[in-house]
């Protein structure tokens, strides 16, 4: 009886955020160790067909970075990063387009299907326009080429739109079209925020295989639950904002300075922790907002 009465407690605190959070848009990039492993995946498909479920409008912005590195293993071919980003060259674009559209979108959207969501694969090409990210290297002033790396400038919001009026989860592949009608690779972490800015989301939320921001990288209990905009540049000076951490934060200040309203850090390992984060009080992970 005591269990089955937890569980009643459970309902009734998520209560008032199911109400609050009624017709809101989330965005959820999901990619890296959190899409590879089943049961990581597993939890968080769940967690979206019960957001989906009880009124929220979740967005899916997807990755696969690992999936192309294998593929292009297989093709031989040296996958190279230049600052976190993939050199994507023709042969290697071709094969982004293929794992991304053909192989990891259909998996996910048959995935929330099986659960019971209505979900639709919307490929980035038709929501993103954007133009080769071409940029100087401060320090050397060498100019840094990607290839068909893009940078975003515009979001088409009607297909994600669709999918609301539908009933259906929008499931967006990192892929945009630039003016020259040749097909460009996306950042899946700026997809997500253009998105979520685009939509003046409610929130945003990167899914990674952290706990959030960790204060003392090596332990994971130092996570910091609240970052303010105002402290971001004192934890960048001081090297707590670092690495793969940096553009994150970076993507997710200018998501909150364009109206976005909170965004969040989430360990993907962690089960449901979609759902503890929106639907409890405690919450888990990493939230960002502006100044009080």
């Amino acid at each position: 009886m005591k269990t089955i009465i937890a569980k009643a407690r459970t309902l009734i605190e998520a209560l008032p955020y199911i109400q609050s959070f009624r017709d809101a848009v989330v965005v959820i990039k999901y990619g890296g160790s959190t899409m590879e492993e089943k049961a990581n995946s597993d939890n968080i498909l769940t967690d979206l067909t019960f957001m989906s479920c009880v009124g929220m409008r979740p967005v899916i912005v997807h990755g696969g970075g690992k999936a192309i590195s294998r593929r292009m293993k297989e093709a031989g071919l040296q996958a190279h990063f230049v600052k976190g980003l993939r050199v994507t060259d023709e042969a290697t674009i071709a094969i982004v387009h293929e794992v991304i559209q053909t192989v990891i979108n259909p998996e996910i959207v048959d995935s929330l299907k099986a659960k019971g969501a209505r979900a639709r694969g919307i490929p980035g090409e038709t929501v993103f326009q954007v133009v080769k990210r071409v940029e100087k290297d401060p320090q050397t002033g060498e100019t840094l080429d990607w290839g068909f790396v893009g940078d975003i400038r515009n979001v088409n919001t009607a297909p994600l739109q669709a999918c609301f009026l539908a009933g259906e989860i929008p499931v967006v592949t990192p892929l945009g079209m630039g003016p020259d009608g040749h097909l460009y690779n996306l950042n899946a972490d700026d997809a997500a925020a253009a998105v979520a800015k685009a939509l003046k989301a409610r929130k945003l939320a990167y899914l990674s295989d952290v706990p959030g921001l960790l204060r003392n990288p090596p332990d994971e209990n130092s996570i910091i639950s609240t970052l303010r905009v105002r402290d971001v540049e004192g934890l960048v000076k001081d090297g707590v904002i670092d690495g793969g951490m940096l553009p994150k934060i970076r993507s997710a200040v200018d998501a909150l300075e364009s109206g976005v309203f909170k965004v969040h850090l989430i360990d993907g390992r962690l089960p449901h922790s979609l759902l503890l984060e929106i639907y409890t009080d405690a919450g888990v992970g990493t939230e960002i907002i502006q100044n009080d």
